[in-house]
């Protein structure tokens, strides 16, 4: 590089580091330094810069938060650790409960908490690698999420680049992505002025937009996001607050509204200070995070599943609205079950006009003792779901009769029936009743399911009313030439599916035949096969044919199947037009067994390994995959079921001294690919 390069080079690289110094005064500190005439002519400098001399572009520069590109779609990643969801309390009880739980598996040691505002937006993982943004995943199921990088970088509070000192060379930093009250606003006003309808609530927009496509419609609805917890394996800081002052001086948008506590009296006096205070905030809190503050707790106590041991969330009470009853609807889901819908006169509940909500089913109805007319009191259910909780008995009609739940299916007519343990009422006429064949090809195309993306709930009552699918099957002999021009059902909406329309459907449909065995199982709607029990089903049995012939006492044998579950797998594989469907989607090419690939030897299998650092010739994520690859589990943190841990550079010196403490064994990169190349584990 000469001395011109060097020069240019320096001062792109000056005019970055200025541009985000600013940014960060205007949109984290509130506090500008210069007038925005004077940013705006270093931004264009710095434009101007970049396009003489592309050998020096960055992703991260300045002049890259709003692209131009248009996301064809969003792609899956792993998280580096898992990205699990808080547990919550109600009241003060559970909360001492908790508390007291924690004091009793951390005998004799001094505990402190820190209290954090919860905040109502969309959770988010922000991946940085030597002090560069590199990639932002949505939580999607804890371990693995959507990568709404170039989202993400359209908001300009989250750094691109960071600066300051002792900067991990690898680390995750999470929070949340929030749409604020006046953003919210005035994007809504724009949207009345142009003839669309307003979004409904600022959670719901902040989702939707991090998932939009086009990175220039996100950047115009002026997102925010609160960055406050970090995850990685060279952080040296082991006080939760300190690593939250610490990663402020690194210019993340970290929330100043956060206290240390010294037990439930002054958790309860944060608690109830934002409880009434929350309503001056610029943007929705529901509740507040109560987390320990040494981490070295944090990897003692370890998680659940699904939540950490070491933090909870205590939710304020759900806002309340009393309306009038109208009457109730049924609707009938993909099972079959009856769902009874309570449609109330409209009311505002949480910033949001409701006027229907789930009552579950008759047993529900008759405990709330709801009829016709009654003053209803509705509430949100974690703020979002409508619910009824209660009748003001004293402003109803004394002459009312109590509902009575119907006998017969409202769409089929066909005998609803109860089964003995069971709350719901279902429609039995699996194969002819609509909803249930509607609803069950809802399921199908699903993401969790065949992930048929372009197939949405209105395209699929098309092709059914147009009769071009009956069953699953149908899906996959379907012609790009029978879709062109079909049109919605709704007379308003005279939009026909164009030729690109029905190229995408059709290109979607032939991708979903390389969907896994244990998707393709939870896509075929078996009742009460979820997602979780249908990848059990699939690891112990392989491949289908196993399963249809399985017993009753080998269902049970496996993880998580209990009677209920087993008798439905017996009673679906026992139906000779289940067993007809599952042929024909075998022979269209569906994958019904699992590959041999996925599991190349059982070298590993009954060990578990953690894996911490960096290594010179795998990713951590590679090592990981060759771990499952041989049958071995995989872990998050270093506890009794660990074996060994594989150390790279820079592994955390905590899950080091834990592993000594309970005697796993230790290895490096090489003498674990030596170990496993010869079978010495």
């Amino acid at each position: 590089m000469n001395q011109q390069s060097n020069l240019i080079k320096s001062k792109i690289d000056e005019l970055r580091k200025l541009l985000n110094r600013y940014n960060y005064e205007y949109y984290v500190l509130d506090r500008p330094t210069i007038e925005d005439r004077q940013f705006d002519i270093l931004m264009r400098e710095l434009e101007e810069l970049e396009k003489q001399f592309p050998e020096y572009f960055s992703a991260n520069s300045p002049t890259q938060r709003v692209g131009g590109q248009v996301n064809k779609g969003f792609v899956q990643a792993q998280h580096s650790f898992p990205m699990l969801s808080l547990s919550n309390t109600y009241s003060k009880e559970e909360l001492l409960e908790f508390v007291n739980r924690t004091s009793q598996s951390l005998e004799g040691e001094k505990l402190e908490w820190i209290c954090e505002l919860k905040y109502d937006g969309v959770a988010i993982s922000l991946l940085y690698e030597e002090g560069k943004f590199v990639r932002a995943l949505t939580r999607g199921d804890g371990v693995s999420g959507d990568d709404v990088s170039d989202n993400i970088r359209t908001i300009k509070s989250i750094p691109l680049e960071l600066y300051g000192e002792n900067l991990p060379p690898r680390f995750e930093i999470r929070g949340e992505v929030i749409f604020p009250h006046k953003a919210f606003e005035e994007f809504n006003l724009k949207r009345i002025e142009t003839g669309e309808e307003p979004f409904a609530n600022p959670r719901n927009a902040a989702s939707g937009s991090i998932k939009l496509l086009d990175t220039k419609e996100v950047a115009q609805r002026k997102l925010e996001c609160f960055l406050y917890y970090i995850i990685g394996d060279g952080i040296k800081e082991n006080l939760h607050y300190n690593r939250l002052q610490q990663a402020r001086t690194w210019n993340f948008n970290v929330p100043k509204f956060v206290a240390i506590a010294q037990g439930v009296e002054e958790i309860m006096e944060f608690i109830n200070y934002w409880d009434t205070q929350r309503h001056n905030l610029p943007f929705d809190i529901d509740g507040i995070v109560i987390k320990l503050n040494d981490t070295n707790q944090w990897e003692k106590l370890g998680a659940t599943a699904k939540s950490p041991r070491w933090a909870t969330a205590y939710k304020f009470k759900a806002e309340q609205a009393k309306s009038k009853l109208l009457e109730i609807e049924y609707q009938v889901g993909r099972t079959g079950v009856i769902t009874p819908v309570a449609v109330f006169e409209p009311v505002k509940l949480a910033g949001t006009i409701v006027k229907r909500a789930s009552v579950h089913n008759a047993e529900q109805i008759q405990k709330l003792d709801i009829r016709e007319n009654d003053i209803v009191i509705v509430e949100k259910g974690g703020e979002i779901i409508p619910k009824i909780v209660g009748v003001e008995r004293q402003n109803n009609n004394q002459d009312s009769q109590p509902i009575k739940f119907i006998e017969n299916c409202p769409i089929c007519n066909a005998r609803l029936i109860k089964e003995e343990g069971e709350a719901a009422h279902y429609c039995p006429n699996y194969n002819h009743c609509p909803p249930q064949i509607l609803g069950r090809f809802q399921h199908f195309v699903s993401k969790k399911a065949m992930n048929i993306d372009s197939l949405g709930a209105e395209r699929i009552k098309i092709l059914f009313s147009a009769g071009l699918i009956k069953d699953f099957s149908s899906f996959y002999t379907l012609k790009q030439d029978d879709i062109i021009g079909l049109g919605s059902l709704d007379k308003e909406n005279k939009a026909n599916i164009q030729e690109k329309g029905a190229k995408n459907i059709i290109q979607a449909i032939n991708k979903s035949k390389e969907v896994e065995f244990a998707k393709v199982l939870y896509a075929l709607g078996i009742r009460y096969v979820g997602e979780v029990t249908a990848k059990h089903l699939a690891a112990t049995f392989k491949n289908i044919d196993t399963l249809i012939k399985a017993t009753k006492e080998e269902f049970l044998s496996v993880e998580d199947v209990g009677e209920r579950i087993a008798d439905s797998l017996l009673n679906y594989f026992s139906d000779q037009d289940n067993l007809d469907l599952i042929a024909r989607l075998k022979d269209l090419g569906l994958q019904f067994e699992i590959k041999q690939s996925q599991k190349t030897s059982e070298k590993l299998l009954g060990l578990a390994f953690v894996v911490s650092g960096t290594f010179t010739n795998f990713s951590r994520e590679e090592l990981k995959k060759i771990i499952e690859e041989n049958s071995g589990k995989v872990l998050s943190g270093v506890s009794s079921k660990t074996d060994y841990l594989i150390c790279g550079e820079n592994t955390g010196p905590q899950k080091k001294k834990q592993a000594e403490k309970l005697g796993v064994k230790m290895i490096e990169e090489q003498d674990f690919i030596e170990k496993l190349n010869i079978g010495d584990f």
